[in-house]
């Protein structure tokens, strides 16, 4: 999910929302993590169309005294009453869903203003595009994460929607590899990006954005934290365990690498974080990602060396790994002599029996300063 999040390859996706907020998540909260940067540049968005539903419903209690006997209450799930100004047209809704059925939208992402406390505007959406079928995924904001601020909710929701379909056919994936008992004699969980653990059935995209360094974190805290350090010491005589060392985890991957750190109290967790310009409003640990791993592609543009956001893979993989694969950030480290051949099993090329290639790996780079040379670029 992180890398198909990083890579913008997930589910052709659509947000439906109420009318006059289509470009609320365009415009965003306006932070600006680096208010000096001239040459900052926004994430794309994940929908690639935008449909706003002619639906309002309003808090009764900060409704005009002249609004509270013109339009229809109802009670919300929070206890609070609602006026319900605008109920959808779900005919209306229903040629707009066709349009984007049409235009080859696999995808929904629907987030309506004041989902949070009364749904039935979402539901009843929702269940029009059950009708008209050939969605892999339909995300409702208020089952995604019912909480306000629309811009963080509806970004977590166009999460859930965009990488679901990714998640879901991997799921699938892997428990077809299982005889049938799999699932009534096992019980089968994946790790979220909390840390905590959900039932396949019920595991979402927008959970499992970190949910593999978060296994991580899991994992070298378990493993560890609080080891005998009694080695630390011999230099003052004291043969006794000292205090246990907050641990810093670095998680490189193919296209992400992530840092960490646990000091054995609690794990630390934030409700909101933004991972490739998307803010995700859901719990997770507080784990700090770069797009950048050792699979992340090497380009030379503009006069410059640039790192991703594309991916070698794993086939091809990098030039290193003799395949005609791309020159990627491993390469670079096979180049400098950070990556050591010999401390690695001969299982690379085509018949998967030689070591990794270093001359390649450098030809690579000489070719690449061979073309901005001749294109007119510095050395």
């Amino acid at each position: 999910a992180t890398n198909a999040l990083l890579e913008r390859n997930g589910e052709p996706m659509a947000l439906i929302t109420t009318r006059g907020l289509g470009d609320a998540l365009q415009i965003g909260n306006q932070a600006r993590p680096d208010i000096f940067d001239l040459t900052c540049a926004k994430p794309g968005l994940l929908h690639q169309r935008v449909v706003e539903v002619e639906e309002r419903i309003v808090l009764a209690q900060y409704a005009p005294e002249e609004w509270k006997g013109q339009y229809p209450r109802a009670t919300g799930i929070t206890g609070e009453e609602v006026l319900i100004c605008q109920p959808p047209n779900l005919e209306q809704v229903k040629t707009d869903l066709q349009q984007l059925k049409e235009a080859g939208i696999t995808a929904l992402a629907i987030c309506l203003l004041h989902a949070y406390v009364y749904p039935q505007h979402e539901l009843a959406i929702g269940q029009v595009a059950e009708e008209i079928g050939g969605f892999t995924q339909i995300s409702l904001s208020h089952q995604v994460m019912p909480m306000v601020k629309l811009v963080s909710r509806g970004h977590t929701c166009s999460a859930a929607a965009y990488l679901t379909p990714k998640i879901s056919a991997y799921l699938a994936s892997f428990v077809k590899g299982f005889d049938d008992q799999l699932l009534s004699n096992v019980s089968l969980t994946f790790m979220k990006s909390d840390g905590g653990l959900a039932p396949f059935n019920d595991f979402g995209g927008h959970q499992a954005i970190l949910s593999g360094p978060a296994g991580g974190v899991v994992g070298y805290a378990k493993t560890l934290f609080n080891l005998d350090n009694s080695n630390d010491n011999v230099n003052n005589n004291d043969s006794s365990p000292s205090a246990p060392m907050p641990i810093i985890g670095f998680d490189m991957g193919g296209t992400s690498t992530d840092v960490s750190r646990y000091d054995g109290t609690s794990w630390e967790l934030v409700m909101e974080t933004v991972t490739a310009g998307i803010a995700i409003q859901a719990p997770q640990l507080d784990i700090h990602t770069v797009a950048a791993g050792g699979g992340s592609r090497l380009f030379w543009e503009r006069d410059m060396l640039v790192v991703g956001p594309e991916s070698a893979r794993a086939y091809p993989g990098p030039v290193a790994y003799r395949n005609n694969g791309y020159l990627a950030v491993t390469d670079a480290n096979v180049a400098l002599g950070r990556v050591i051949p010999k401390y690695f099993p001969s299982i690379f090329g085509p018949n998967e029996d030689e070591p990794l290639n270093v001359d390649g790996a450098r030809a690579a780079f000489e070719d690449m300063i061979t073309k901005q040379q001749q294109e007119g670029g510095s050395k």
